[in-house]
């Protein structure tokens, strides 16, 4: 697949994110086309991607917490391996930058879109597999997660944003925040919804953008929730040792 400069930058800068540098680019380019633009695209890879973020994070989360259940470390794993996290981590590698979309998928902002970035994340651990190994690919999931892991809230363990959000409020005597959709467009399995979370009163208002309505309202309220934890912050439980 042929690279212009513009990609050719952008997927220097996320080889150095991921810390590691592809001996064969076209599996890296494979990992970043949505099905929109080829037949030949990551659809596949993320399914393998998928397989082994999950390994990967279920076993540092073994190591790191030897007294927490199977329970306990399946709801840690949930909360760190979902779409929301994984369009976070691409955003830091501003991986839309390197995304080969369809036309109609750039024209509706395909590139900022959690789904296809958080795919995106998972295809590049199946291409780092395919192209040097599973260890190198756990090493790369390793370096991508090791903070998140490190700063594992406990006290929150198993709740969405929406509800710790709502309990944070309640708890500072605020009112609820409210939600509203702001644009939808497609249908289906291409729907595409940017919701507005409102603080009302504090006078904060964030943004976010999902394949469904829930995904998008999470990920506002984590936006909202985090910037209430810089205005209020509060003494963080100690971890299991």
């Amino acid at each position: 697949m042929k690279t212009d400069p513009v990609k050719q930058n952008a997927h220097r800068f996320i080889e150095r994110q991921l810390g590691y540098t592809f001996r064969d680019t076209a599996l890296l380019h494979q990992a970043l086309t949505h099905r929109s633009h080829s037949a030949q695209n990551n659809e596949r890879f993320e399914f393998v991607g998928d397989a082994i973020l999950n390994y990967s994070v279920a076993r540092m989360l073994f190591d790191a917490f030897p007294k927490l259940s199977e329970g306990e470390l399946s709801r840690l794993r949930a909360n760190l391996v979902n779409e929301g996290v994984l369009a976070e981590i691409a955003l830091t590698m501003n991986m839309g930058d390197g995304l080969y979309l369809g036309q109609g998928e750039l024209k509706s902002g395909g590139f900022r879109r959690p789904s296809i970035l958080a795919d995106a994340v998972e295809a590049l651990f199946a291409a780092v597999n395919f192209d040097s190994g599973f260890a190198e690919a756990e090493q790369v999931v390793r370096r991508l997660f090791a903070e998140r892991i490190r700063n594992v809230d406990f006290k929150n363990q198993g709740k969405d944003n929406k509800t710790v959000l709502q309990e944070t409020l309640q708890a500072h005597r605020f009112a609820l925040p409210k939600y509203r959709i702001e644009n939808q467009s497609g249908e289906g399995s291409n729907s595409h919804f940017t919701v507005s979370c409102d603080l009302g009163e504090l006078g904060f208002v964030s943004t976010a953008e999902g394949s469904s309505r829930k995904t998008a309202e999470q990920l506002a309220a984590k936006t909202a929730l985090e910037w209430l934890e810089t205005k209020f912050p509060q003494k963080k439980p100690q971890k299991t040792k």
